[in-house]
């Protein structure tokens, strides 16, 4: 029975085209590192990014320049999932629906779509968890961004954050959620403005603010925690410090991922490990690069941004996915045929095994992957 699979091939690219081009945002946009080949559960992964450049004077010689050694970085994340979605079918249930021609073959595919879209779905939704790892935030909680027909600033600001934090002007992102994508199209969608139709006529997202514009489906709602009342101690802080102390006052948490502001400072900073109690005289840790005005030695309120939707901006190098095909033992395993198919758009590999049982067929989807912020302070958040 080899290569049963292979009749099926079109149909699994088919469902993984339509898939792809759902509301997936963050995928794109991120690096990829997508190798199909296989990994463990819990595997490590190194990944590499280029370092920044510097230039010289030129100088006429004879010779070349022996010059021109870079370090590369590079780091590691964790394939942390090892996923699958299973499908089968019984002779009887062939037969209900038509045998196995068209009622059988129409159910099939459509059961293989679902199950791209669902593991397409649960990469998204990692992606997008990652916002606890931005730096800063703009925007206000509870207001959709882009709500006023012209004003593109809560773009432009984001992006601001970005550039400050040396992100460069290249290849930066936002990925936003439905109702921020719905404020675009309906209240920014002037044709003499914009410079063509597409936004108007088909709803197509265009660059804005030297950013590509994208949807997600998956962008979080983050609930904030219950700290009041909070303060510094009396220390004082500098530019670009990161730890801060609490004093012993106030109650309730702040967690890793909620937005806070300090007294004096309109600045929104990302709390990257946060306090079980501010009443205990713990600190809180600020993402990268940390403060960017100086706190004053003395007691500072702190306040907490109520819950909002964490849209997100981000250079494409601050964030990668890494995906690879599950594991095997050395022989294999009891499948009587495995496929795997690579989505052209983002590169993603899932691999499709088949497995012969008594009077029944099982199908499997299947993918591995991990993700991380890997340049935290070239992440922002445009809150809605």
């Amino acid at each position: 029975m080899a290569n049963t699979l292979t009749s099926l091939i079109p149909e699994l690219y088919s469902n993984l085209d339509v898939v792809s081009r759902e509301l997936v945002g963050m995928i794109p946009a991120v690096t990829l590192d997508p190798v199909a080949s296989r990994a463990a559960l819990n595997a490590t992964v190194r990944t590499f990014s280029a370092p920044a450049a510097t230039a010289s004077d030129i100088t006429p010689g004879v010779a070349a320049p022996d010059t021109g050694d870079q370090t590369i970085g590079n780091g590691t994340l964790s394939i942390t999932k090892a996923r699958k979605v299973p499908i089968r079918w019984n002779g009887e249930e062939t037969l209900a629906v038509g045998g196995a021609g068209f009622g059988a073959s129409q159910i099939r595919a459509a059961q293989i779509q679902q199950a791209f879209r669902t593991l397409v779905n649960e990469m998204e939704a990692d992606l997008c968890a990652l916002h606890v790892n931005a730096s800063r935030a703009y925007g206000t909680a509870g207001t959709t961004p882009f709500g006023t027909a012209g004003d593109y600033t809560d773009a432009s600001n984001a992006r601001k954050i970005l550039v400050d934090n040396g992100a460069g002007e290249s290849d930066l992102h936002l990925v936003m959620n439905t109702a921020a994508g719905a404020n675009i199209r309906g209240k920014q969608s002037r044709v003499d403005e914009a410079g063509t139709t597409a936004l108007l006529r088909q709803g197509v997202l265009l660059d804005t603010s030297g950013m590509m514009l994208r949807e997600s489906s998956q962008i979080v709602t983050f609930t904030k925690g219950t700290g009041a009342s909070a303060t510094t101690n009396t220390a004082g802080y500098a530019v670009g410090a990161t730890v801060i102390t609490l004093a012993a006052a106030g109650t309730g948490t702040i967690l890793a991922g909620d937005v806070i502001t300090f007294a004096g400072d309109t600045n929104k900073y990302v709390v990257a490990s946060g306090d079980a109690s501010t009443a205990d005289a713990g600190t809180i840790t600020l993402a990268a690069p940390g403060l960017r005005q100086a706190i004053a030695a003395s007691a500072t309120a702190i306040t907490l941004i109520a819950t909002s939707a964490r849209n997100m901006a981000f250079r494409r190098s601050a964030i990668v996915l890494a995906t690879r095909l599950p594991a095997l033992p050395d022989g294999g395993d009891a499948a009587i045929d495995r496929a795997v198919v690579t989505d052209p758009r983002s590169g993603v590999s899932f691999e499709i095994s088949m497995y012969a049982q008594y009077r029944q067929m099982y199908y499997e989807v299947a993918a591995c992957w991990g993700v991380k912020a890997v340049k935290p302070e070239h992440m922002a958040l445009l809150l809605g």
